[in-house]
């Protein structure tokens, strides 16, 4: 069977990462493309805050097209040993076009308010998260100006995750994904 690429799209917090983690539990093979950007910034020693990761993906994007975040994920895809691939934190149509050179190409977009995903990103406190309602709103404007509106509109299937638990998130996803693999 060739490999299918799964790629999870949708705003900061919406639950994209929960998703990732609980399929790489049930066996699939999961990439996040912030690891991605912030592998890049140790790279380059900088210092991985949401300011300076939000200035390198652009800058990445600016010099090496909008699909450069993908690009830097190729490898790990390719060399993959599942047949399904889940990518945590797809932004741009450009970047699904650089998947769909490797393998077929699914979108699933999740879903959240904003009062939601800020409670979500708060509990979450990655290096990267917005400490506060100001910085929440660039996170998101930001996101929104690299393109990933259109790759929520575009996708497969959509999840809304505001009243799910993490299990009926992760379970719901599954699911989808049995339904693309038949």
């Amino acid at each position: 069977m060739p490999k299918l690429i799964v790629c999870l799209t949708g705003m900061p917090g919406a639950g994209k990462s929960t998703i990732a983690s609980g399929l790489q539990q049930k066996g699939f093979t999961s990439i996040n493309m912030g690891d991605a950007v912030r592998s890049e910034a140790k790279r380059r020693n900088l210092e991985p805050t949401g300011q300076n990761l939000g200035k390198l993906m652009l800058d990445l994007r600016e010099k090496n097209g909008q699909g450069a975040v993908a690009e830097l994920i190729k490898d790990q895809i390719i060399n993959s040993k599942s047949d399904v691939v889940i990518i945590d934190g797809v932004r741009s149509n450009a970047e699904i076009e650089v998947l769909k050179k490797i393998a077929t190409v699914k979108l699933l977009a999740i879903h959240a308010s904003t009062n939601t995903r800020f409670n979500f990103l708060t509990v979450r406190a990655r290096s990267d998260d917005p400490h506060d309602r100001t910085m929440f709103d660039e996170r998101d404007s930001r996101e929104i100006g690299v393109g990933i509106s259109a790759s929520i509109a575009l996708a497969d299937e959509t999840i809304s995750n505001n009243n799910l638990t993490v299990s009926e998130l992760i379970d719901t996803a599954y699911d989808l994904i049995q339904k693309w693999l038949k």
